[in-house]
């Protein structure tokens, strides 16, 4: 889908990447995730436990390189399209930290900043939570004129559909066999109380990803040559077991198909934009060691990554933002049945429990 957008992103002066962070070898393993639950007591014993998901790849996350190939995939379109703007990342937990990569933005003279969080999704931990991060920075470095606007989820935007549904495709031609095909979609699990906050002031984190189901499975069904049926799961719940998360887990849904009679298998993981390690853990370990030891043949699909439907859809959104920005008309591009989020969160939107109102400040939305 093409967009006539002009190839302008004032007023902004810097695109900030913003993304959660992961450590790079083994002696940041601990710290990255001590700063990851701080606040939430959680036992030592539990990041020891899954720490030793990032032992398993020598420490290292995959997610900072898929950053910087993100960065450089959307340095390379703007460029293409005529587009002079410097791309930033940064990270909430890891480095390079956030206050820190705007500090150096200001010293360049940045003043009016553009944010695409790694998050399609709005929740509290997708969206709400680096909000609140964003505003924290801003408050620390107390840079006058100094202004973050943030994409809003972008769940729904063509080019991210476009590279999942590329992604699913290109896993069915690499299933083993033949006759009908169940895709798993998968999303991070997120508690009950945060899921029923992220249904406040609009469609909720579940109900965003049941969408996005929805229009892939559409699409594919014009395009596979098998019958096709899909399930929504989860993976990567923490925390203490006694708080309900949302379920089911990937590997109890695949025990359920395998007892249904399902026999071929896509999984597909369209809560994440890349392939970090909640995908080469959860997804390209566990969870098919257990579609393995079941009978059933399945693979894994691609996320979005660097894939140029993706890109080119991430810069249509910054375009569209800027000619907004601008004052001008920018009318949001979605697909789906949900339609575009707004670029300001409305009051009480994605806070971690309904209602509840802590008192930290936010950016994009400051009303709430």
């Amino acid at each position: 889908m093409t967009r006539a957008l002009a190839p302008d992103p004032a007023p902004y002066d810097a695109l900030l990447i913003c993304s959660f962070g992961g450590p790079n070898q083994t002696d940041d393993v601990l710290p990255f995730l001590r700063n990851v639950t701080r606040g939430k007591n959680i036992p030592e014993e539990r990041l020891l436990a899954v720490g030793e998901h990032y032992y398993h790849f020598g420490g290292r996350s995959p997610i900072n390189g898929q950053n910087l190939a993100l960065r450089a995939a959307m340095e390379t379109e703007l460029a293409a399209r005529g587009v002079t703007l410097p791309v930033l990342w940064s990270n909430r937990n890891w480095h390079p930290y956030t206050v820190d990569v705007l500090r150096d933005a200001v010293a360049f003279g940045a003043r009016r900043i553009l944010v695409v969080v790694t998050s399609a999704y709005a929740s509290y931990s997708g969206s709400r939570q680096y909000r609140e991060h964003l505003a924290a920075a801003v408050a620390e470095l107390a840079v006058p004129g100094l202004e973050l606007d943030i994409v809003r989820p972008f769940f729904n935007e063509p080019g991210f559909i476009d590279a999942n549904t590329e992604a699913i495709v290109e896993a069915a031609g690499r299933l083993p066999g033949d006759g009908p095909m169940h895709v798993v979609y998968v999303t991070h699990s997120i508690p009950d109380t945060m899921q029923r906050a992220s249904t406040a002031t609009g469609p909720g984190y579940r109900e965003q990803h049941e969408d996005v189901r929805a229009t892939i499975d559409a699409r594919l069904r014009e395009t596979v040559a098998v019958p096709l049926s899909s399930s929504l799961a989860y993976c990567s719940r923490s925390g203490d077991p006694r708080t309900p998360w949302l379920e089911p887990d990937v590997s109890d849904e695949l025990t359920r198909l395998h007892a249904a009679g399902v026999e071929r298998v896509v999984i597909a993981p369209i809560g994440f934009i890349s392939d970090h390690m909640e995908v080469a853990f959860d997804l390209d370990i566990e969870a098919l060691e257990a579609a393995s030891e079941l009978g059933m043949a399945a693979v894994r699909a691609g996320t979005a990554g660097t894939r140029p439907a993706f890109v080119r859809g991430l810069v249509d959104l910054v375009l569209e933002r800027a000619a907004r920005a601008r004052g001008e008309s920018a009318e949001p591009v979605t697909t789906g049945a949900l339609g575009a989020f707004p670029d300001e969160a409305p009051p009480g939107s994605c806070r971690m429990r309904e209602g509840e109102v802590t008192g930290i400040p936010v950016l994009a939305g400051t009303e709430d």
